[in-house]
């Protein structure tokens, strides 16, 4: 049994799925505030929402900031492959739920994951396809100055984070993009091209 194409006509060619995109890049160079703003003006984009070992904050509330779990099921997740990539720090572990991800990507819907370094490695090594973007402060002075201008950490921290800074802005060049954050506005909307 054959089919009949119409002369003149082509096949409408399908729909191209979102490739998942991860937006990484040194504390205190802006990632949430870019991301808040561009999601302000387009919700369709999905921020992957994590899961965390630490306790919830004032405020926060389940599944919108994060999805809160204790250590017996983080290693769960960690054991059967739940997470797309996990880390460490300051003695609790975040991790990204793998499912959510993919269910989001098959239904045509940007994707985007803001995470550090680390777990953005990580999401390189499980899925090849994923667009890795990385965020970069103006100039070293700028980021010195916001990360001290916050004036709610001790100098060790800040000086932890300076150290911890060094090493993510030397990992610049193991990414697919590089944003620099001179206007929040600017780097937003080159952010949302990229999901698209």
């Amino acid at each position: 049994m054959s089919t009949a194409v119409s002369r003149g006509t082509s096949p409408v060619p399908p729909a191209r799925q979102p490739r998942l995109t991860v937006l990484s890049g040194p504390s205190g160079v802006g990632k949430s505030t870019v991301v808040a703003h561009m999601r302000k003006a387009h919700p369709e984009v999905w921020l992957s929402v994590s899961c965390t070992t630490r306790k919830p904050r004032p405020g926060e509330r389940e599944g919108v900031q994060y999805f809160f779990v204790d250590d017996e099921q983080f290693d769960k997740l960690i054991a059967n492959g739940e997470l797309l990539e996990w880390a460490e720090f300051a003695g609790n572990r975040y991790g990204t739920p793998r499912q959510a991800v993919l269910d989001h990507l098959e239904a045509g819907v940007p994707v985007l994951l803001e995470i550090d370094l680390q777990g953005a490695r990580q999401v390189r090594e499980s899925m090849a396809e994923a667009q890795l973007v990385f965020l970069a402060p103006p100039s070293w002075e700028e980021l010195v100055r916001r990360l001290t201008g916050r004036g709610t950490e001790s100098p060790e921290v800040i000086e932890r984070r300076l150290e911890a800074a060094r090493i993510e802005l030397a990992a610049e060049s193991e990414f697919d993009t590089t944003l620099v954050n001179t206007s929040v506005e600017d780097v937003a909307r080159e952010l949302l091209a990229l999901l698209r």
